[in-house]
């Protein structure tokens, strides 16, 4: 049996809403959705798992006759989607009772339920949210039917507020494998346990390749483990890229736009960019970080440059004040140079600070 696993899709989201590429990544995220579906075509696949916060909030009934339509065009593939704590089903939800495509299945109800496939051997377990937050570890107390089938049990959570759960309960209920979502990384946390991640990065937080989740199970008997492999695919369009630029005392703001422009010029132009300064910098210089903006899609720009004093020379300076009192006494401390280098920038900084 071949599946795909996808997690947190998201659709209707707007990526970095203040943005100028914001737009373009809500279109991202909805042709992100259907690339899926052709590959299902491509690749013959069996299953298509959908781990829960498939929209980004509650779906409107137009957004949901469009994916019923894209899924209209699988051609052998069942699909099984869960809802997570953004799309959950209130009372008014418009997933109560939405008249999907006879392949399609949701798990509505708010506590275990299950679809069984015959011609693939099939079960797949699962919930959906009825409310933001699950606290108990619901999960624990599921029991398998029939473990002559291949069990797939499709899950959104593993944090406190979200259906927190124990992997080593997890993993002795028996299930050929657990698709999880909330998750927006991709993680294999066990040889049948894995977190898809979100389809599309969808804020500066999720660092590194989005994607989806392809694998194949083989069943043999109720006393012999089956068989699994799965592996990640990248196929975001983009990416949130953490770039590190490294100064010294001798780093100007005109080497400083030309060393970040180099930096970014070994990434794709569609990316979006945290920078992030380090090294020391002259104590005199302040960097004008709007230079740096306008140079890519840029984000967030973080310095965490330390100024390189001269300690010495400031306490020959400030002998007779808090200055070189301050500095003395760190010296005289019995600790890591590191430790104590920190120490002293942190406390000139604040006294320089006052002293204006």
């Amino acid at each position: 049996m071949k599946f795909i696993h996808l997690g947190d899709v998201h659709l209707g989201m707007k990526p970095d809403a203040t943005y100028p590429w914001s737009e373009e990544r809500h279109k991202e995220i909805w042709n992100g959705f259907r690339d899926i579906n052709n590959i299902c075509n491509r690749q013959e696949v069996d299953l298509l798992l959908i781990a829960g916060d498939f929209f980004h909030k509650q779906p409107l009934v137009r957004e949901l006759k469009e994916v019923n339509y894209v899924f209209s065009k699988l051609k052998n593939t069942k699909v099984v989607i869960i809802a997570g704590n953004h799309d959950y089903i209130s009372p008014r939800s418009n997933y109560l009772n939405f008249p999907w495509h006879s392949h399609v299945h949701m798990l509505i109800k708010d506590n275990i339920d299950s679809i069984y496939f015959d011609d693939i051997n099939t079960e797949v377990y699962g919930f959906s949210y009825h409310q933001r937050e699950i606290k108990d570890p619901i999960l624990h107390d599921i029991k398998l039917r029939d473990r002559d089938r291949i069990n797939i049990l499709l899950a959104h959570g593993g944090t406190p507020t979200n259906l927190p759960f124990d992997i080593r309960v997890l993993e002795s209920k028996g299930f050929d494998y657990i698709a999880l979502g909330h998750i927006h990384k991709p993680q294999k946390l066990s040889s049948r346990i894995a977190y898809a991640g979100s389809i599309e990065p969808t804020d500066k937080n999720d660092i590194g390749k989005r994607g989806y989740i392809i694998g194949e199970i083989n069943k043999g008997s109720s006393d012999v483990e089956s068989d699994i492999t799965f592996d990640f695919v990248s196929h975001s369009k983009r990416e949130y890229i953490n770039v590190e630029i490294e100064i010294d005392d001798s780093t100007t703001n005109g080497e400083l736009v030309d060393i970040t422009r180099e930096a970014l010029s070994k990434y794709s132009d569609k990316n979006i960019f945290i920078i992030t300064l380090c090294g020391y910098k002259d104590p005199e210089i302040k960097f004008d970080l709007d230079n740096l903006s306008g140079l890519a899609n840029v984000i967030d720009i973080k310095d965490t440059t330390i100024a390189n004093y001269d300690f010495d020379q400031l306490y020959r300076q400030n002998e007779d004040n808090i200055i070189g009192s301050f500095i003395s006494s760190i010296n005289e401390e019995d600790e890591d140079n590191n430790i104590k280098t920190k120490a002293l920038y942190y406390g000139i900084e604040a006294l320089l600070y006052g002293k204006q």
